[in-house]
């Protein structure tokens, strides 16, 4: 497949992440907004709040959070190559910062900044993996990295057609 193909690809794989991020980020994999608990609350201390529970650090939380943003890192690097690393890091950035405020404005979640900064770590983790391929596969990087988006992307959508079917 060309260069031209696989970025193409590139593109498709990484609208369909996005939109289920969001769906799932955004609006708890409901259909509508009416379905979604109103709450609006923000945290601008990092570690407290919604990140918290009985007095402890709830890290599964953060690291769902990381694992999440990990893909946004690595589609950073394979759509915008050119790109230096602090501007493929701004990415993953502002989609979360976007989601956090779409979460406050929309009174469907709580915005947090230790989201924020899970997320972009995912980001940032993601494109160290990026540079791992690139450095191990050279010019089949973007390839390999495509053949696994397809197929976790083909499992992600079975998954999900699945939990909307049982439910």
């Amino acid at each position: 497949m060309g260069d031209k193909k696989q970025l193409n690809l590139t593109k498709i794989l990484f609208g369909v992440y996005f939109l289920i991020l969001v769906w799932t980020l955004l609006f708890k994999l409901n259909f509508s907004l009416e379905e979604l608990y109103r709450s609006r609350s923000i945290n601008l201390i990092p570690f407290a709040g919604t990140a918290t529970v009985n007095g402890r650090i709830h890290m599964a939380e953060i690291i769902n959070n990381i694992i999440v943003f990990v893909p946004v890192g690595i589609y950073a690097c394979m759509l915008k190559q050119e790109w230096s690393i602090l501007n493929k890091i701004s990415i993953a950035f502002f989609i979360s910062l976007g989601i956090e405020v779409l979460q406050f404005v929309l009174a469907i979640g709580s915005t947090d900044i230790t989201d924020l900064i899970g997320n972009t770590l995912g980001g940032v983790i993601g494109i160290g993996i990026f540079y791992l391929f690139a450095k191990f596969f050279k010019n089949k990087a973007i390839k390999i990295l495509n053949i696994l988006a397809s197929s976790a992307t083909v499992g992600l959508v079975g998954l999900l057609s699945i939990l909307i079917l049982v439910n």
